[in-house]
């Protein structure tokens, strides 16, 4: 047996959690992009942004959560679902440190929101790659 040989075992070596978290706050990053010029450049009103935060984030952490179960193979519910955990306390960690943001309801919304997005994500994921 040659040792400079790597066994394959079938699944792609990293993190599935992390690649779908990387993958997610890419998404995050240029969709909170577009909508930000979209207020810029339109009549869009403000009171709706609320609304439009939390859209993006669920798209972005749905697919992360594509990504993490299609990565991970088996148990998609749970990868995407902790990568959604991940996704809330970065989010939550950049609130905190650059605007001083308390912990709210909202933030528990968030969590819970994430959970949800990242899990179902996962489960499609997982059954995509099938």
């Amino acid at each position: 047996m040659n040792p400079m040989k790597s066994v394959s075992s079938g699944v792609k070596a990293g993190s599935p959690v992390l690649r779908g978290l990387m993958v997610s706050l890419a998404c995050m990053a240029a969709a909170t992009v577009v909508a930000s010029a979209i207020y810029k450049f339109t009549g869009a009103k403000e009171g709706s942004m609320t609304t439009a935060v939390y859209i993006i984030h669920s798209i972005a952490l749905f697919i992360g959560g594509l990504v993490t179960g299609f990565r991970s193979g088996r148990k998609g519910w749970y990868y995407g679902g902790m990568m959604g955990v991940f996704y809330s306390a970065v989010v939550v960690l950049i609130g905190f440190l650059s605007y001083d943001a308390a912990f709210t309801v909202y933030t528990l919304v968030l969590l819970l929101l994430s959970f949800a997005a990242g899990a179902l994500g996962g489960m499609i994921g997982v059954n995509l790659r099938r």
